[in-house]
């Protein structure tokens, strides 16, 4: 819960103020001073009577009400101080920017734990603790720099990590990017980053709140507030991106399925993630690139126009954009002489579109002005330096006309930080955005690209049959017994081939006169039994039927032998596993033993919609073989997607399963059988 006093306090006190603005309580209660809060400021310091000239009280107890505290004091301090602040001074509102809690071990975990209950019980805000702070247009709560000018329409900036939320924003306004408010929770012990998110989806305001959210995010505690709440802000207009860190998998649990060991914690960030429709990144960097480029008019499209008077920089833009799946077309003669003749000799309008270095802002003016009115491309990008013999600034100050005046957008590399730094500062005061480098711009032009809308599940589906699958599996824990798995099939409409699982040679003798020959025989106990030898394929004669009936039961763990219809045609598979939090993830994939060579896969988190599945199987790189390719007939992917929402609609009805995995699946056109079941609960 985020609380009215946090954004718009009327008083705020520094508890542990300082002169000396080279410590934390001396660096916030400076930056508060000189920066935009115009409410009641009060220090807290038992040994002076006057800091940096604000009113300052031996303790927290003598100050009036107040509606934000800043807490800069040792550790130990902060739940009595909290305590006293909570109960006589009304005090809705604690950033504690102190560190020396959890990080330090089980003593601190539990004094942050004390305030976390203290504050929900008074039904107030802790941010923190171990943080910067807190800035908005209205009060600028943190005690380190840069404390940047913040407008509302700017970027909303959530980081976990004080430190990193500084890295980023000193990237990000050296850029030009704007900030509207900036979050740095810190430890969370109260407010995490998802928090942040629901506040800002719950006070959204058209016109007035900001439409770029970016994040830092450390650890993610409330996946389903997460996703939630981008998806409605999403749906408001809303662009989100974000770095999750700790993204290495170390351990890796044990897992009954193939589909169990090959997913992982990272996957289920990443599946989130998309479903939440979050562009991810991997560095900070990344992350203030795809903020600077989202605040820049919509991109609609994928083919880019670029207008430069260096070849180099055009050339490396051009191959990270056509290698990474957007265009810089060519632009034939016809549609470009007129513009050439406006150029100097030996100057090319081709795409990219090279004034030369001899180029004037007056040229580079009627190019951009040519291009925005081009139908064959989508956005412009202009990469324009300085080799140090004369000014940029009508250049620059080009740039940003025509990026305010221009339909499409106008995206400035401007590389010369050094020979035209004045210049670049010039173009970020006048509300100007740019980038450094090419394939900086290039590759998070392509995350733009790739992007897509999540879908949104209006209503959950029901499976018929839903009493009999929930008296099915009553009780049953651990593996479940294939025969019961392909009982669970058929309840839920997953087509499978007969098959019959039996103890006794003359049993098998028996099955396979009823079932007919081709047929498969599978031992059942081991889970992997491809790796112990456990499966038979193409068994034609009773003899076979003997030989390899007595070699399966004798293998380790033997429960039986399954004697089935053979199959034919493509394997594909569908894997389900559940990660703690963030429920289950789905993929699908080519089947067999191609899924753990190939891991050419494809993964989302449940519940799956339709249209979620068939996205899923056409990003797969074997999406051809599935289609039908070199004769071989494929699988209907309408026929694979139902499958998959089957099984989707079965975890939501039974989500005790914990994995799962139809491997293979064997098609041809519309015909897909489950060959194989493992269900854990």
């Amino acid at each position: 819960m985020i609380t009215p006093q946090l954004i718009d306090p009327k008083s705020i006190a520094v508890i542990g103020a300082s002169d000396n603005i080279e410590k934390p309580g001396g660096k916030a209660l400076y930056n508060i001073k000189n920066g935009t809060f115009a409410g009641n400021l009060y220090a807290v310091n038992p040994k002076n009577d006057d800091v940096q000239g604000i009113q300052t009280f031996k303790t927290a107890s003598e100050l009036p009400q107040t509606d934000l505290a800043i807490l800069a004091i040792p550790a130990t301090m902060c739940v009595p101080t909290i305590k006293i602040l909570l109960e006589e001074k009304n005090t809705k509102a604690i950033i504690v920017l102190s560190a020396g809690f959890s990080e330090m071990g089980a003593e601190g975990k539990k004094l942050e734990q004390e305030m976390a209950r203290l504050t929900d019980e008074h039904q107030a805000t802790l941010i923190g603790p171990n943080c910067i702070g807190v800035m908005n247009p209205l009060h600028q709560s943190v005690f380190t720099t840069p404390v940047p000018k913040m407008e509302w329409e700017g970027a909303t900036l959530i980081s976990s990590s004080g430190a990193t939320c500084v890295f980023i924003l000193e990237s990000a306004l050296s850029k030009g990017l704007a900030f509207s408010s900036v979050f740095s929770v810190g430890n969370a012990v109260q407010t995490c980053v998802e928090d942040v998110l629901e506040y800002l989806n719950k006070t959204y305001r058209e016109g007035k709140s900001s439409q770029t959210i970016l994040m830092y995010i450390e650890s993610i505690k409330k996946p389903q507030v997460l996703l939630k709440n981008a998806q409605e802000l999403i749906a408001k207009g809303c662009r989100l991106a974000a770095v999750k860190s700790g993204t290495s998998d170390a351990g890796g649990r044990a897992a009954a399925s193939h589909t169990g060991a090959m997913l992982n914690s990272d996957m289920a960030v990443d599946a989130l993630f998309r479903k939440a429709g979050i562009i991810r990144c991997n560095s900070r960097g990344e992350l203030a690139a795809i903020g600077a480029v989202l605040q820049h008019p919509k991109l609609n499209g994928k083919r880019m126009g670029i207008i430069t008077h260096a070849g180099g920089p055009a050339v490396i833009l051009t191959d990270v954009l056509a290698n990474g799946g957007m265009e810089v077309p060519h632009l034939p003669d016809e549609t470009m002489n007129s513009l050439l003749s406006e150029l100097f000799e030996g100057s090319s309008t081709a795409n990219p579109i090279d004034i030369l270095a001899t180029g004037t802002a007056e040229q580079l003016q009627k190019c951009i002005q040519f291009c925005d009115k081009l139908e064959e491309i989508d956005g412009v990008v202009v990469v324009f330096g300085s080799p140090g013999l004369f000014s940029n600034a009508d250049a620059y100050r080009v740039i940003r006309e025509e990026q305010k005046r221009c339909q499409k957008p106008i995206y400035a590399v401007l590389p010369s930080i050094l020979n035209a730094k004045n210049e670049m500062e010039q173009f970020v005061n006048a509300g100007g955005v740019f980038f450094e480098d090419e394939a900086v711009l290039g590759n998070a032009l392509l995350s733009e690209s790739r992007y897509v809308a999540p879908i949104v599940e209006r209503e959950a589906r029901k499976l018929k049959n839903e009493t009999e699958i929930k008296a099915l599996l009553k009780d049953k824990k651990g593996l479940i017994p294939t025969q019961i798995g392909f009982e669970l099939l058929d309840l839920i409409g997953v087509e499978r081939p007969k098959n019959r699982i039996i103890s006794t040679e003359e049993e098998a003798l028996n099955v396979a006169r009823e079932l007919g020959f081709p047929l498969v025989m599978k031992v059942v106990g081991p889970a992997h039994k491809s790796d112990v030898g456990g499966v038979v394929l193409n068994v034609k004669t009773m003899d076979a039927v003997q030989e390899n009936f007595t070699r399966l039961y004798a293998i380790e763990n033997a429960a039986g032998v399954e004697l089935c219809q053979m199959e034919s045609g493509l394997e594909v598979l569908i894997g389900v596993k559940k990660e703690p939090d963030f429920g289950h993830i789905i993929t699908c994939g080519l089947g067999g033993i191609f899924v753990e060579i190939l891991k050419d896969i494809q993964y989302t988190l449940a519940p799956v919609t339709r249209l979620e599945a068939l996205r899923m199987i056409r990003s797969l790189k074997s999406y051809k073989m599935i289609q039908g390719a070199r004769g071989k007939e494929g699988i209907n992917e309408e026929v694979f997607a139902d499958t998959i929402c089957k099984i989707s609609d079965l975890l939501t009805l039974v989500p005790e399963i914990e994995e799962m995995d139809l491997n293979p699946l064997m098609g041809r056109g519309n015909h897909l059988s489950a060959v194989d079941v493992v269900i854990r609960i």
